[in-house]
């Protein structure tokens, strides 16, 4: 997600702080870093690992998006393991 925001007055005086204190290299990384703390603080993010989870799985969802647009090719792994010159070392075993 992509936004654009005008911060002025105390907040932006803030960010401006936090980043020439070196907290943050940016005020994109200090907001980034306050939204996080907000979640935190209203309960929205419970745990990391359900965060961490939650965006494997949109990732994933937008990989598979791409590949049925056409958008992502794919290919088999032993088609790239001969292309780069590897071979397989016999295939793995089934749990």
């Amino acid at each position: 997600m992509e936004a654009v925001v005008r911060l002025d007055g105390a907040v932006g005086m803030i960010l401006d702080k936090l980043v020439d204190l070196g907290y943050f290299r940016t005020r994109s990384e200090a907001i980034r870093a306050g939204v996080l703390e907000l979640g935190k603080e209203f309960e929205v993010l419970h745990d990391a690992r359900e965060l961490e989870a939650e965006l494997v799985v949109r990732k994933v969802e937008a990989i598979d998006k791409e590949i049925e647009e056409g958008k992502r090719k794919v290919y088999p792994l032993d088609e790239v393991l001969k292309e780069a010159g590897l071979a397989r070392k016999g295939k793995p075993k089934a749990k």
